[in-house]
């Protein structure tokens, strides 16, 4: 194909859902004296405006039928989209049956991503699906030796720059940036019909998945700085980081990102007021209370060190009295549903200090999938929406719980399902008193976790370990009573864990022995 590399737009085809920015960038082209094709809405807005405009029907000779569905799927519109101006056979064709050319189209697609995630029903989500913009933005784009294709409001400005710079005129390398965005645009739109078809028909894993997304920030780097990244926003809506509005602070880093989303899902878990601090994606401190400062307080008390340069969610509105505790050390992120003004005056002084508001809190028990990608492939998944309730415990020992036990056997398993495995979670009190996370061996989780809160205790001058009395959670079965054996020695009194090994009998005669009691859930939670 012979580019041209100026390409001067002298006739628009305008047809948008969106129209922001419609009327300004009309009057900008009508300014240049282009000619203005357009559609319903489109037109009439553009008209009111005091923008020459001619209907597409008037152009093509062919009326809107079949209420709109077929209104530019016509040979005038893309021939004149299509057609290759360096072949003469083309412009031969064109001549022969009437067709103008078509310099540039301005297509955004009907609200469907919109549409499904306000609940709307089959019959109004297919009538969302648009036919005529995708086909003519896959037109213009194949085209784009010869046709401007702009799908977003975002390349108004660009265009307008490029036209005033050359008379009029489009550069080579615009319109190719230009089609590479409207197919990424038709793709993500594709991708969001595809998957809402797969759900409406119960297939959770199709023959095969299209993936979208839409740029939301371009990240500093990622994990390292010698790595590139980005954040897309995409999927179905979830309250969290795509959501949050941020209030203060510098821009967020993808290691940011990524522990403020664990937090956000983690303190999602809980009805009453709660407060997750995480580093590097595990928990060091989770705790529920009277008020949100109650529960800061808690959480932070079981490991300090670590929560220094952490990440901080709260499940309630922010409030002065938690936000002076939390200005006490420095922290990366504060995640809340909402904070007063007496918070956001405290946390002001922070300036590094980010502070993002979501307007809500996620559903933990609402299903989704996860995506995770692996050379050439990915691995997709339900999320983890598991809950397990006090009906669904079974004691498999010869002592039973006491109630307070089970409560916090409830609350520390909610947490380990936010904990990389291998995860052993000790709590007290509604409240986390030692974290083993990501080790090889559940063994050394434990220890780990009992260390860490005896380092703790010590630090807050006291010399029992904050293990002592309290209960501990395992996200999987202890395959030897020797995982038992080392929460036994930290001072667990109750323990609740999965079941399902060969060795259960073992387990629980050394429970039995230790006079521990003991629950299976039947779930597991694993984290990796």
């Amino acid at each position: 194909m012979a580019d041209a590399d100026l390409v001067t737009i002298r006739r628009a085809l305008i047809s948008v859902s969106d129209k922001t920015g419609l009327v300004d960038l009309g009057r900008f082209l009508a300014g240049q004296g282009v000619e203005i094709l357009s559609t319903g809405g489109s037109a009439k807005a553009l008209a009111a405006a005091g923008v020459p405009v001619t209907e597409v029907a008037d152009h093509t000779g062919f009326p809107e039928i079949m209420d709109g569905r077929v209104k530019t799927l016509h040979p005038t519109i893309h021939g004149g989209l299509l057609a290759r101006r360096d072949l003469a056979e083309h412009m031969q064709a064109m001549e022969a049956n009437g067709i103008a050319p078509i310099d540039l189209l301005v297509v955004n697609l009907y609200p469907f991503e919109a549409t499904i995630a306000k609940g709307a029903d089959f019959d109004e989500a297919i009538e969302n699906i648009d036919i005529g913009g995708p086909a003519m933005i896959r037109a213009a784009a194949k085209n784009h030796g010869f046709v401007s294709v702009v799908v977003d409001a975002a390349d108004y400005q660009p265009l307008i720059d490029e036209m005033t710079a050359n008379k009029g005129a489009v550069t080579l390398a615009l319109r190719k940036k230009l089609a590479a965005t409207a197919y990424a645009r038709t793709g993500a739109y594709d991708a969001a019909i595809s998957t809402w078809f797969a759900g409406q028909l119960g297939d959770a894993f199709p023959r095969r998945i299209a993936l979208g997304g839409e740029l939301k920030q371009v990240l500093r780097y990622g994990e390292n700085p010698h790595q590139q990244a980005a954040f897309y926003t995409g999927g179905a809506p979830r309250l969290g980081v795509a959501t949050a509005t941020q209030i203060q602070g510098k821009e967020l880093s993808f290691n940011n990102l990524n522990d403020t989303d664990a937090a956000f899902e983690l303190v999602s878990e809980f009805d009453g007021p709660a407060v997750a601090i995480i580093k590097h994606a595990n928990p060091c401190g989770v705790a529920e209370g009277d008020s949100i400062a109650d529960a800061y307080a808690r959480a932070f008390r079981c490991d300090p060190v670590s929560a220094f340069g952490g990440i901080i969610a709260v499940n309630r509105t922010l409030d002065a009295a938690t936000a002076e505790q939390i200005s006490a050390i420095f922290s990366e992120v504060v995640i809340a549903p909402d904070a007063d003004e007496g918070a956001k005056a405290v946390l002001a002084a922070k300036k590094n200090l980010r502070l993002l508001l979501t307007g809500g809190m996620a559903d933990p028990a609402v299903p989704g999938v996860t995506l995770r990608s692996l050379a050439g492939g990915y691995l997709l998944q339900s999320r983890d929406n598991g809950r397990i309730s006090a009906s669904d415990l079974k004691v498999v020992t010869k002592r039973q719980p006491t109630e307070a036990e089970i409560a916090d056997l409830l609350f520390a398993f909610r947490v380990c399902k936010h904990v990389k495995s291998n995860a052993i979670i000790y709590a007290k009190d509604g409240a986390t008193v030692g974290i083993g996370a990501g080790q090889m061996s559940r063994v050394d989780s434990s220890r780990i976790a009992a260390r860490k809160s005896l380092d703790a205790a010590q630090a807050a001058g006291e010399t029992e370990a904050w293990t002592k009395g309290s209960v501990v959670a395992s996200d999987a079965f202890f395959p030897f009573a020797d995982g038992l054996m080392a929460a036994v020695e930290a001072g667990a009194t109750a323990i609740i864990q999965p079941g399902g090994s060969m060795r259960d009998a073992e387990v629980i005669a050394a429970a039995d022995q230790a006079g521990l009691a003991m629950v299976f859930t039947g779930m597991r939670h694993f984290r990796h």
